[in-house]
C-alpha cells in the first residue's frame, strides 16, 4: 500500500453551489498532494456536460432528458434561493467581486492538477448521455472503479 493520501468524492448533486464545493475540496486536496477522484453520477454528470449541443441520434426519452438537464457547469442552478435563475446570477456576481473562481474554472484547475474525473457509465446509459457530450479528458467507469479508489481513500465524501 502506498503512502499517497487519497480523497474521493461522489458528486451526485447537480446544483451549482454543491458542485462548486466539491471542486474546491478536490482542488484543495490535490494542492496538498492527495490523489483525488471525483465520481460524477446522476445529476452530478451535468457538471461534465459540454456547453454546446452535440447532435446525436437518440431515443425520444433520452432527447427529453438532454433538453431538461443543464448543458454545462455554468448553467446549473443553485440548491437554495435560485429564484428562476436570479440567485445563480447573484452568486456568480459575488464570486466575481471576491475574485473567486467560478465552477468552470475550478473544473479546469482540477484537470490541470490531475484530479481523476469519472463519469458513471450506468447513469450515462440511463440518461442517454454519450461520451461526445461530456468534457474531453475525463474517464468513464462504473461503481466498482469508484469503490476501488474509495477503499484506499483517507477522505471519502458524498455531495
Amino acid at each position: 500500500m502506498s503512502d499517497q493520501k487519497k480523497t474521493t468524492i461522489v458528486l451526485f448533486n447537480g446544483d451549482y453551489d454543491k458542485a462548486m464545493a466539491a471542486y474546491i475540496i478536490a482542488n484543495g486536496a490535490a494542492a496538498y498532494d492527495h490523489e483525488v477522484t471525483i465520481f460524477h453520477t446522476f445529476w452530478g454528470l451535468n457538471t461534465l456536460r459540454k456547453d454546446n449541443k452535440v447532435s446525436m441520434k437518440k431515443r425520444f426519452i433520452n432527447k427529453m432528458f438532454g433538453k431538461m438537464m443543464p448543458r454545462g457547469a455554468d448553467k446549473m442552478g443553485l440548491s437554495k434561493m435560485n429564484y428562476l435563475g436570479m440567485g445563480q446570477k447573484m452568486i456568480k456576481n459575488v464570486i466575481k467581486k471576491h475574485n473567486a473562481m467560478p465552477l468552470p474554472q475550478l473544473i479546469e484547475m482540477a484537470q490541470e492538477q490531475d484530479v481523476k474525473l469519472i463519469g458513471c457509465t450506468m447513469t450515462m446509459d440511463l440518461l442517454g448521455l454519450q461520451k461526445e457530450e461530456l468534457l474531453d479528458g475525463i474517464e468513464y467507469a462504473g461503481v466498482a472503479a469508484y469503490i476501488g479508489d474509495a477503499e484506499e481513500g483517507n477522505v471519502n465524501l458524498f455531495i
